[in-house]
């Protein structure tokens, strides 16, 4: 049975911290997203984008281990974990807590659902609220936040984490832009750490801006690789029509990775 595999013992430095073997990933019993064969290297920044609906998130969620996969192989080794921050729309807002329990929650890997947090844990969340610009915001209720200081609270989990494998979905929609441009630094600093960073974006021009590495995605790769060769008119051109002519109630995926493209053992963020 096809599944996520998660390997947490040291590897080598530079081993693939994800690989994928001809996954398909999807809901329902019908594919979102298909034949994706490849490796992310490590300590790589890497921009997924794509149409609406074009698997993206689903991707993501594949690596996360929330999507089994339907058919294929994901595989996944960290040293010091993994980092997920999903889209905020997939947060419910009204849970009863505060800022510095949502950054807190970071712990959780390290200390456990019960555990006691010391005194170093709580340096550590004081540490990431100050660095995202929230000092004085431990006390109160994610509900009174705005969009952009929920962002930053989420980025402070992150980094509490302190995970060399970060999953950002969505990371800089609907904030201000002096937010993005704060966010864009830590995520940067992640990628000078050595950290492996995968993001899903829309804009296209901070892509281009910042990202070395893209996957372009329309329900499978259209590109892979460095993002100026990616972002290019007939690869997003193909993306947008391929997106356009799929069906939700299409049948099952059969037909074979194609040979000359999708059977190659594709490398990111070289």
């Amino acid at each position: 049975m096809a599944a996520v595999s998660f390997t947490t013992i040291a590897q080598a430095d530079r081993a693939p911290p994800v690989q994928w073997s001809n996954l398909t990933l999807g809901y329902n019993r019908r594919p979102a997203i298909h034949h994706v064969t490849g490796d992310i290297e490590a300590g790589s920044l890497t921009a997924l984008v794509g149409p609406n609906g074009s698997g993206k998130s689903t991707l993501l969620k594949g690596i996360v281990g929330i999507l089994k996969p339907m058919t294929g192989k994901c595989t996944v080794r960290t040293k010091a974990g993994l980092a997920y921050l999903p889209q905020q729309s997939e947060l419910d807002r009204t849970f009863p807590t505060t800022v510095g329990c949502l950054v807190a929650l970071g712990l959780w890997s390290r200390r456990g659902p019960l555990g006691r947090h010391n005194a170093a844990d709580r340096m550590a969340v004081a540490g990431a609220l100050t660095d995202v610009g929230l000092v004085g915001f431990e006390d109160r209720p994610i509900d009174s936040l705005s969009g952009g200081q929920l962002q930053r609270a989420l980025f402070a989990r992150v980094m509490v984490q302190d995970a060399d494998l970060i999953l950002l979905d969505e990371p800089f929609n609907a904030i201000d832009e002096s937010t993005v441009h704060d966010l864009l630094h830590h995520l940067k600093r992640w990628h000078a750490d050595g950290r492996t960073v995968i993001a899903v974006m829309h804009d296209l021009d901070l892509v281009r801006s910042h990202f070395p590495a893209t996957l372009l995605l329309a329900r499978e790769p259209i590109a892979w690789g460095s993002t100026k060769q990616v972002l290019t008119a007939p690869n997003l051109a193909k993306a947008g029509a391929f997106s356009a002519a799929w069906q939700p109630d299409a049948p099952w995926c059969g037909h074979e990775p194609d040979s000359t493209r999708d059977q190659r053992h594709l490398r990111v963020g070289q």
